[in-house]
């Protein structure tokens, strides 16, 4: 009989328990809305894994939890909704952005809510606001990429693939056939830009410029580097590694698109989560974003990162995206970016841009 009880009381534990474990996010209640520049595709797939982790929880864009733009889109959309004074209320709840410096400025302005993600030192792998205003939750990989199939056709003009983003930059015979994202509107290639302006100094926009650079999204990066008239593009790895996965589902065993991991370093650029501030939020809903950021920094949260071609920011994770290699000798490789720069000489540096690339 004592056996029978105590088997009957660790089920009732056990269910208990478990219980308890599956109304953690249930009991997440409430609208919530999402800012993110997170690509799409990527969008729609978390927000499916977010309605089935939060139930209860109510999307807050017709069906969606997120508005989804390109960074400067979303910056823009931001600035208007702060007003002139910077004191008006948003109508998001969270963000998601692509880099650390508007995490910066937006800190700098009140807008964000603190908060703890637990051992974050031990747990993350990248840097992250020590006062909790801010955390990476993604990492996105800025490297190059060719054609094998068109290199022959290149040589035969005298003209070799680049191994390093400083050879993209610096080879006159690449002049008029090279491409990159516009750091006036893509957070991932502006951060790129104050990273190789660090690396090699003004000189390199220079080269830039001489070499006709095309300022491009990545969709038409891609059809040109498959027509051949790009024989080099610098490009988020995320962007081919999801060409290549989609193009293995449709049965296409060899593909003509190859991710170059530059010589002399590749860009990583930790996405950042924040969360809005209840006076200036949308939803006054600070318990549910604190656990939607908190299960995006879970490893569950992670596999979908993964999946969506980018590299985790949890210290240890060795699982990768698709085809790509260890995000921890990645780290070796990293030229990184002064986010610092990036924040308080935004102008300048775009200005730079503006003045030896765009016109």
């Amino acid at each position: 009989m004592k056996k029978v009880l105590a088997m009957i009381l660790g089920m009732m534990m056990l269910l208990s328990v478990c219980g308890g474990a599956l109304a953690v996010n249930e009991d997440v209640t409430g609208e919530l809305v999402i800012y993110t520049s997170m690509y799409p595709e990527i969008v729609d797939m978390m927000n499916e894994a977010l309605k089935a982790e939060f139930p209860n929880l109510t999307p807050g864009i017709d069906g969606s939890f997120f508005f989804q733009a390109g960074s400067g889109k979303l910056i823009t959309k931001i600035y208007g909704e702060m007003g002139d004074n910077r004191d008006q209320a948003l109508d998001c709840d969270m963000f998601m952005v692509a880099e650390p410096s508007f995490s910066l400025e937006l800190k700098d302005y009140g807008y964000l809510h603190s908060f703890e993600v637990e051992d974050a030192e031990n747990k993350l792998r990248f840097p992250y606001d020590k006062e909790g205003y801010w955390y990476p939750v993604r990492v996105c990989n800025m490297v190059l990429a060719c054609n094998p199939e068109k290199n022959d056709e290149w040589a035969a003009k005298g003209i070799n693939v680049p191994k390093s983003f400083h050879d993209f930059a610096y080879d006159p015979a690449l002049k008029g056939y090279i491409s990159m994202g516009d750091p006036m509107t893509s957070g991932t290639a502006y951060a790129t830009l104050v990273s190789l302006l660090g690396k090699y100094g003004e000189e390199y926009v220079d080269k830039l410029g001489e070499n006709k650079v095309m300022r491009e999204s990545g969709s038409t990066a891609i059809a040109k580097l498959q027509s051949g008239e790009c024989a080099a593009i610098m490009i988020l790895e995320e962007s081919i590694l999801k060409y290549l996965e989609d193009e293995e589902k449709k049965g296409n065993q060899v593909t003509n698109l190859e991710v170059i991991y530059p010589e002399d370093g590749v860009v990583l650029i930790p996405s950042t989560v924040m969360i809005v501030a209840e006076e200036f939020s949308k939803n006054v809903n600070t318990e549910a974003a604190e656990a939607v950021a908190q299960w995006f920094l879970s490893p569950e949260g992670q596999e979908m990162i993964i999946k969506g071609w980018m590299h985790s920011v949890l210290a240890g994770e060795t699982k990768v995206p698709y085809h790509s290699i260890s995000t921890d000798d990645l780290i070796q490789k990293d030229i990184g970016v002064d986010w610092e720069k990036a924040y308080h000489d935004r102008e300048s540096i775009t200005n730079l841009w503006t003045v030896k690339v765009t016109q």
